[in-house]
């Protein structure tokens, strides 16, 4: 069974919202989310978010934001970082030897980042990003299924 992290700055707006639309997406699949910054350790998501993943039918109100640590380099298969930023927050935590692949989520849609909605205020914006990248890594499992 695949584990997947999603990594976004204070996780509670991008990856708790990865997390939701990817788990709709891909059930069967260990997933969680874990922020760089312990700000909001654990707070539910933002509410403009949740309201957004709302009303596309994603409900995140169970999910609590926490802080990235070395031991998840360990206990998952992939972690997705949704910025440059957090990518290297992430990699200066790898322990020594450890070779579990850290990748840019929005690269799945070929784009740069998913941009933060706690200070753009895109929700909508946000979670059309994700969905588009949830979409290309559905198609990436069922190749590997093939």
């Amino acid at each position: 069974m695949k584990s997947i992290l999603f990594v976004c700055l204070g996780n509670i707006c991008r990856s708790p919202a990865a997390e939701g639309v990817v788990r709709a997406r891909l059930p069967g699949l260990v997933l969680d989310s874990a922020g760089t910054g312990g700000w909001h350790v654990g707070d539910p998501p933002y509410g403009p978010m949740q309201a957004a993943a709302s009303m596309r039918g994603y409900d995140l109100s169970q999910l609590r934001a926490r802080q990235f640590g070395p031991a998840d380099f360990d206990a998952f298969d992939l972690i997705f970082a949704m910025d440059a930023a957090n990518l290297r927050d992430i990699e200066a935590q790898r322990p020594a030897g450890n070779t579990t692949p850290v990748e840019n989520f929005a690269a799945l849609a070929d784009a740069q980042e998913v941009p933060d909605p706690y200070y753009t205020r895109d929700f909508e914006g946000c979670l059309d990003l994700i969905e588009a990248c949830a979409d290309a890594l559905s198609c990436r499992f069922d190749a590997q299924r093939q």
